[in-house]
């Protein structure tokens, strides 16, 4: 697995180029990290294609594709994206 941000480290970069995380998507984020016992890097390529299907974070959303990702073994950002592309979220 490729090395990579922290999951905060990923969120400050992405509010410093202009996103918005409210407190409840930060608990979206944190829940989901820790229901699917999933890494920072799973956790940030779910945020990714959050924001590109959804054009703003859905808390709900996320989860879900979290859950989806980690069912489906999902170890890189291509095969994440390919993935997305195969269910038509993206």
């Amino acid at each position: 697995m490729k090395n990579t941000l922290s999951t905060e480290e990923y969120l400050q970069q992405l509010t410093a180029k202009g996103f918005i995380f409210r407190e409840d998507s930060i608990g979206f984020i944190e829940f989901g990290k820790n229901y699917t016992d999933s890494s920072d890097y799973l956790v940030n390529i779910a945020i990714e294609i959050t924001l590109k299907a959804q054009k703003q974070f859905d808390g709900s959303f996320f989860v879900s594709l979290l859950e989806m990702l980690k069912t489906e073994n999902i170890q890189t950002k291509d095969s994440a994206f390919q993935l997305a592309r195969e269910k038509n979220i993206i």
